[in-house]
């Protein structure tokens, strides 16, 4: 089984690298995108990425400092680097080496900059979301720049661990970077809702939190096929719908 999940916008305020750090895949396509922002001024970066002044100043900082081999600065290992909703459930702080392991083995975060990122990668600081329109040889933006390459690593990942189940609790403009066509895996999405008023909500906030929580629950339990999955109930979420057919879907309600 593999764990699809996206990164997040907010980073960790302080730097923590482990011994036992690893590096990211696809080096020659992250020096590449590196090259390339390096060169923007910081009114293209702004436009670039639709970013406030202060926000401007913070990226062009990160991209300054950027090198695929300088990990002296900003250096963290990518599952402790994140902080947004979904990373506070996570809450990969408080896992022992055994989740850990787990996670590295099972656990794929999608990335604008480094396509792929293992748990352990060691990352900098930096801003680029998936659906940027950055300009490169390949294309007119990032979709067009990673093409299958995200695709078939995910493919090969599958295959090294002997599953073809993929749990996809990425958002919407990171999943669009893998060609389903190519995919070989039989991929379960899961949705959150609440109820609100009688009816069920969807909740942007309590989505990305329970995102989160589900990884933790499937990391922390060992869990390897989807019927693990059903059993899910994290703050008083449970299962309201399962279809299977060609690919799975799992809805769950905060009750």
């Amino acid at each position: 089984m593999l764990i699809l999940l996206s990164p997040s916008k907010t980073s960790a305020p302080t730097n923590l690298i482990k011994d036992n750090y690893t590096l990211p895949v696809f080096k020659s396509e992250t020096s590449e995108l590196i090259r390339i922002l390096q060169t923007k001024s910081i009114k293209e970066i702004q436009a670039l990425m639709n970013i406030s002044d202060k926000l401007t100043d913070q990226t062009c900082k990160w991209i300054e400092s950027l090198s695929l081999y300088n990990h002296s600065l900003h250096a963290r290992c990518a599952i402790y680097n994140f902080k947004g909703e979904v990373y506070v459930a996570l809450n990969a702080e408080t896992m022992d080496e055994g989740d850990i392991s787990f996670a590295q083995n099972h656990l794929r975060i999608l990335s604008g900059l480094y396509g792929v990122l293992k748990p352990m990668d060691l990352i900098q600081l930096y801003r680029l979301e998936m659906a940027t329109r950055l300009e490169t040889e390949s294309g007119k933006n990032l979709y067009q720049f990673w093409g299958d390459k995200i695709t078939l690593f995910l493919n090969n990942e599958l295959e090294t661990m002997g599953s073809n189940i993929l749990i996809n609790l990425a958002s919407e403009e990171y999943f669009k970077s893998v060609n389903l066509k190519l995919l070989r895996a039989f991929v379960i999405s899961v949705d959150f809702y609440e109820i609100k008023q009688g009816k069920k909500a969807f909740v942007s906030f309590s989505a990305k939190k329970a995102r989160g929580l589900l990884a933790a629950y499937i990391i922390k339990n060992r869990i390897l096929n989807f019927d693990g999955l059903l059993d899910f109930n994290e703050e008083g979420y449970v299962v309201d719908n399962f279809i299977q057919n060609k690919n799975g879907h799992i809805t769950f309600v905060k009750q």
